[in-house]
């Protein structure tokens, strides 16, 4: 019902900054909360931040202070500013959706590479 596309990854040296995006098209009105989710090589997913449709927004203990998830409703697009990169943030970024009735995120982009190098 919903489909997200990431975009704004890349190659960026430690300290540096990216900011990444999701447009999500279809049952948008239906959608509750955003988040983005991150897999490093080897390692299993996992939660990187979330804002709520009330703009109420949670985050890893691995990147608060540094990352900040935004929106903007009239686009449709969900945002993920990140500072002050470092290593261990490589991985893919895949943004997702919870949509109303829903139990957890259940729509899931494609994913876009981010690399930070030393």
């Amino acid at each position: 019902q919903v489909q997200l596309v990431e975009s704004g990854g890349g190659l960026v040296q430690a300290g540096g900054s990216l900011r990444l995006s999701c447009t999500a098209s279809g049952r948008t009105f239906s959608t509750t909360r955003m988040g983005w989710f991150r897999q490093a090589p080897g390692k299993d997913r996992e939660f990187v931040a979330q804002i709520w449709s009330s703009g109420n927004t949670f985050y890893a203990d691995s990147v608060k202070g540094r990352f900040t998830i935004s929106r903007d409703t009239a686009k449709n697009t969900v945002y993920l500013q990140m500072n002050s990169l470092k290593p261990e943030d490589t991985a893919v970024y895949y943004c997702a959706v919870q949509l109303r009735g829903e139990g957890d995120f259940g729509s899931w982009g494609q994913g876009t590479q981010v690399t930070v190098s030393s």
